[in-house]
């Protein structure tokens, strides 16, 4: 591949820009709302240290040997490990799933434009729980307005990823994740005035295992999966453009860190204000757009805080937004020979399409639940089906067989040369990726499902 990142800055901007998104900002407070809180985050960070940081490791490995898109590069190491042709099936499954996970995530993204321009034009002042519904009913209740932000949305992702590697994506990451930055510190710091803090922390890092099960502990593994994005193939396309000579084991590092980081500024910045104004934090998927705006309706310069929030939520969905469109884009190119605006804008539209059904899911078909006679999906609308079916299995089955193949087609000494690792640490890290890493994916599945 010609283009590279211009340096180790550069890369590590854009692969926490593709780690931290609305996983870190929207589903992390509502997951661990639902889910009990202090438990939940301690399996989260557990799933973590003990799977997603060695799954990106074996991403960077194969991106950096392989120098391609993901299906190119899974199929050149698995060819050079003695593995046969199949596994570049691999590569698209992962295509595929980020195909799938951008088709609804744009829908959400579209909502939080329409929100931060209500935030703009009419403001929270004096709403309630009622006002809240009536404006989330208005908001998603007319399905051309609700795919036309989804349209917005997805447009500007296809206008970064058409401008290529430096001039494109790199160039926006380096804009993005600084003002990500700047507004969860603002946000947090005023939710630390205006909220309980006390009561959020006590909620956030306090374990209690008393509604805590092994299906809680897969929503926990499957959140680490969807927030940092392994077993997509992401990491794999990023890494293929580094230059000779950046460390990957620092930048895997500094990546899972970073998104935690925002992860934890998030549920700083939304439960204060939540236990405050008494509303519930395991409101759900809805949280950020039926109970937020509560708080902020009630707040000092409330609007203006509204404003920024649903500013930062719109900046870390398009970096990740970016990535998996990117995803999809190169192995296109390759495949079809086309231009890459022209693949860009192609692939942005063909993903809008698919999207359609998780945004008519909100209107006229409501009541839909495709997969309702399937255990776990009795409630799912379309939009739900799609989350659960991505985060749930289609993610854990990706990162289970990049880890397989990681472990096997990779020797200790390619590891070491690609990762900059140690060779005791590559060592190391080759027997996680071959044995522990799927063993743990393949328990927490099987185990989370017999629990649903």
């Amino acid at each position: 591949m010609a283009e590279k990142w211009s340096g180790r800055v550069g890369f590590i901007l854009a692969t926490i820009g593709s780690a931290v998104g609305l996983g870190s900002i929207w589903k992390f407070p509502y997951e661990v709302g639902q889910n009990g809180g202090g438990a939940f985050v301690l399996f989260y960070l557990l799933g973590l240290l003990c799977v997603v940081l060695p799954l990106v490791l074996a991403e960077f490995a194969i991106g950096r040997r392989g120098e391609g898109d993901a299906p190119a590069s899974i199929a050149r190491v698995a060819a050079e490990g003695g593995h046969g042709a199949g596994w570049r099936r691999l590569g698209w499954l992962m295509v595929a799933t980020g195909f799938a996970i951008l088709s609804y995530y744009a829908v959400v993204g579209g909502q939080t434009l329409a929100y931060f321009s209500h935030a703009l034009t009419s403001g929270f002042g004096g709403i309630d729980a009622a006002g809240t519904r009536a404006l989330f009913a208005a908001t998603v209740a007319d399905p051309v307005s609700l795919c036309l932000w989804q349209a917005v949305f997805l447009a500007s992702a296809a206008s970064v990823v058409a401008r290529g590697i430096g001039g494109g994506i790199e160039a926006a990451c380096r804009i993005l994740m600084p003002v990500l930055l700047v507004l969860m510190l603002v946000l947090v710091g005023y939710a630390v005035i205006q909220g309980d803090v006390a009561r959020a922390a006590s909620f956030l890092l306090a374990p209690r295992f008393e509604n805590f099960g092994p299906h809680q502990a897969l929503e926990a593994l499957g959140l680490g999966f969807f927030s940092i994005g392994v077993g997509l193939g992401a990491m794999i396309t990023y890494a293929a453009h580094v230059a000779p000579g950046t460390r990957l084991s620092s930048a895997a590092v500094i990546t899972v860190a970073g998104d935690t980081a925002v992860s934890f500024l998030a549920g700083f910045a939304v439960f204060p204000l939540v236990f405050a104004h008494g509303l519930d934090p395991a409101g759900g998927t809805a949280l950020m757009f039926l109970s937020l705006p509560i708080a902020f309706g009630r707040l000092p310069f409330g609007d203006i805080v509204g404003a920024a929030f649903f500013l930062a939520l719109f900046v870390a969905a398009l970096a990740s937004a970016i990535a998996l469109l990117e995803l999809a884009v190169e192995p296109l190119i390759r495949v079809s020979g086309g231009s890459r605006r022209r693949v860009a804008w192609l692939t942005g539209i063909a993903c809008w399409i698919a999207g359609l059904p998780s945004a008519l899911s909100f209107n006229l078909w409501e009541a839909a639940r495709p997969l309702a006679w399937i255990p776990g999906f009795a409630d799912a609308n379309v939009m739900e089906a799609v989350d659960r079916i991505t985060s749930n299995l289609m993610l854990p089955a990706g990162g289970f067989f990049v880890s397989w193949l990681a472990g096997r087609a990779l020797r200790d000494a390619h590891l070491a040369e690609v990762l900059g690792l140690r060779a005791t640490g590559a060592a190391v890290l080759r027997v996680l990726l071959r044995w522990i890493v799927p063993g743990l994916i393949l328990l927490f599945v099987v185990v989370g499902h017999i629990a649903a």
